[in-house]
């Protein structure tokens, strides 16, 4: 098994790791949208996917073990069921859907629910109750555009940030989340065939870094001031959004 031996694709896969880390350790969750698209500038978007599962199984033991017991039981109730029917939609139209139409979706709606937060629709809001059909709403979008292209961060965040938990509850919470989806999501993605003797071995390359990253972003989540947390959150949130929006865009007009 030979990996990838192109050092451009390093450059940019080695930068996307870490944040993709980072944010799958809590800090800044929406982040770890950057890691598909930062590979997709050297390779084919189907095989950056193919080679983040591994790496984002990897990095999520890593943030099981930082936040044990640190989660809200009632969320993953609402949004898990949906989220793996979300799974099981998108493979059943993996053949169909357009990661192009998928990407300006939620790059749209991650745009709006950005700006509305800095337009101080967040900072004056109280804490959401649990809403269980904007839940399960939400929780399947996350699940079919975790499956098209690891993007299930913005319908996620969607859901959860308004519900204002306590940032180590909420980074532990999402750990869970898509600690199942990807795991549920192997066993598709080798169905597919995404998992061939190069992407696996570049992989393995990579992986030292998934853990070390997960951890670094657990370290700093536990060390930041809840305020602080959330207007990192809603910023990487409407950045990522702007750039899953010119992505879609760039690709229908391609």
């Amino acid at each position: 098994m030979q990996p990838i031996a192109d050092p451009l694709f390093y450059a940019f896969a080695i930068p996307a790791v870490i944040l993709v880390g980072l944010a799958k350790g809590g800090f800044g969750g929406p982040l770890s949208l950057l890691g598909v698209p930062m590979m997709s500038l050297v390779i084919a978007p189907v095989q950056a996917a193919g080679i983040m599962l591994p790496i984002l199984v990897v990095m999520d033991m890593a943030g099981l073990f930082a936040y044990r017991g640190k989660y809200d039981t009632a969320s993953l109730k609402v949004l898990l069921p949906a989220a793996i029917l979300g799974i099981g939609l998108g493979y059943l139209t993996a053949a169909y859907v357009s990661d192009a139409h998928v990407r300006l979706l939620i790059g749209l709606v991650a745009i709006l629910f950005a700006l509305d937060a800095f337009r101080g629709g967040a900072a004056r809001a109280e804490p959401k109750p649990q809403r269980p059909w904007a839940g399960r709403f939400w929780g399947l979008i996350a699940g079919f555009t975790s499956f098209v292209s690891h993007a299930g961060g913005p319908p996620y965040q969607i859901y959860m940030l308004p519900l204002r938990l306590d940032p180590v509850r909420f980074a532990g919470t999402t750990v869970i989340f898509f600690t199942t989806m990807n795991a549920i999501k192997l066993v598709p993605y080798a169905a597919l065939g995404q998992f061939d003797t190069v992407n696996l071995a570049t992989s393995a390359v990579l992986l030292p870094l998934a853990p070390l990253a997960t951890l670094a972003g657990a370290w700093a989540v536990r060390r930041i001031q809840p305020a602080l947390f959330y207007r990192i959150t809603y910023a990487a949130v409407g950045i990522i959004g702007v750039k899953l929006l010119w992505d879609g865009l760039a690709d229908l007009l391609a």
